[in-house]
């Protein structure tokens, strides 16, 4: 059960990360899409002067809450602290008295832990699991946290209004900030570079991306060289391109969804209860689903590169 305290400071970790991505200024494409959603809306609209009689819905980027010295504190890092302080609580409270035969807490989160290292096993085999499981977990079950935990009603819709009309709320689901989304997939693929040069050596990484797979002999095998070569180097492209595709998914499923919900809510007013309420527990799937696909992704990823080596170790052994 160490295994659940580690994987608890593991996600109080990745939580700290937007905040450097912030100070830093490191995430300017948040704030450019921002400033394209906030002119596409003022074309839109017509008049600054409807600004306060509508309702704006969740701004593209997250909103500064306060400072602590040259960090900057945004409502969507508040909502990742808390979901770690949470979670890193219930973590301690399952293992703080292990027993034997487990109930309560320390039943759920071994039936959880176990569920997903037997899920993950029988998908990358026990071998490269066993090595990459504390990852693959913690973005599970904190990803699914954060989904749901953004999903309770006054998240995204209890704030203020700016002197502009501009509607900002004092939290914020955490992976409806690109930031964060973006901090997850980068912190992944440094990962994936560790582990694929642990597997097969730099020499063992170009042979699987750029090495002849073809065979031949004579100008067949200079051809056949030459054709990989160019799949390799479409391969490095679809590389470099695996966070990006990670971070933009997770951030657009997430903010559609808190985005529709409050549509829901204002189109009949006197009926903002009820009419959301398919679409809520549609937001609750679409948590999960989300979850389990950032997850299978990551671990399939990692597979592509590392399952040669394992099937030569099993072999060997």
């Amino acid at each position: 059960m160490k295994l659940l305290s580690k994987l608890a400071i593991l996600i109080f970790s990745l939580s700290l990360i937007p905040s450097a991505l912030k100070a830093a200024d490191t995430s300017p494409l948040a704030a450019e899409i921002a400033s394209e959603f906030e002119a596409a809306e003022l074309d839109t609209t017509g008049a600054e002067s409807h600004a306060h009689e509508e309702h704006h819905g969740l701004p593209p980027a997250a909103v500064e809450i306060f400072n602590i010295g040259p960090l900057k504190v945004t409502n969507s890092m508040l909502v990742t602290l808390i979901v770690s302080v949470l979670l890193i609580f219930f973590a301690q409270m399952a293992t703080r008295n292990i027993q034997d035969v487990p109930s309560g807490l320390q039943n759920f989160f071994e039936w959880l832990i176990e569920s997903l290292f037997e899920f993950l096993e029988s998908i990358m085999g026990y071998e490269l699991v066993k090595k990459t499981f504390w990852l693959f977990a913690t973005l599970f079950i904190f990803i699914l946290a954060t989904n749901w935990f953004g999903l309770v009603p006054g998240v995204g819709t209890l704030g203020w209004e700016t002197s502009d009309g501009h509607f900002e709320p004092w939290l914020r689901g955490s992976h409806a900030d690109l930031n964060m989304t973006t901090a997850m997939a980068v912190f992944f693929f440094v990962m994936w570079c560790v582990w694929s040069l642990q597997a097969n050596g730099i020499s063992g990484v170009y042979n699987h991306i750029f090495g002849n797979k073809g065979g031949g002999a004579g100008f067949m095998k200079l051809f056949m060289i030459a054709i990989f070569f160019f799949v390799g180097i479409l391969e490095v492209v679809s590389i470099v391109f695996r966070p990006v595709s990670l971070s933009f998914r997770l951030y657009g499923n997430v903010f559609a969804g808190e985005n529709i919900l409050e549509s829901m809510l204002m189109i009949v007013p006197w009926l903002g209860w009820l009419i959301p309420l398919p679409f809520y527990f549609l937001e609750l799937l679409v948590g999960l689903v989300q979850a389990l696909v950032f997850m299978l992704l990551t671990a399939v990823f990692t597979l592509l590169m590392c399952e040669h080596h394992d099937e030569d170790h099993g072999k060997a052994h």
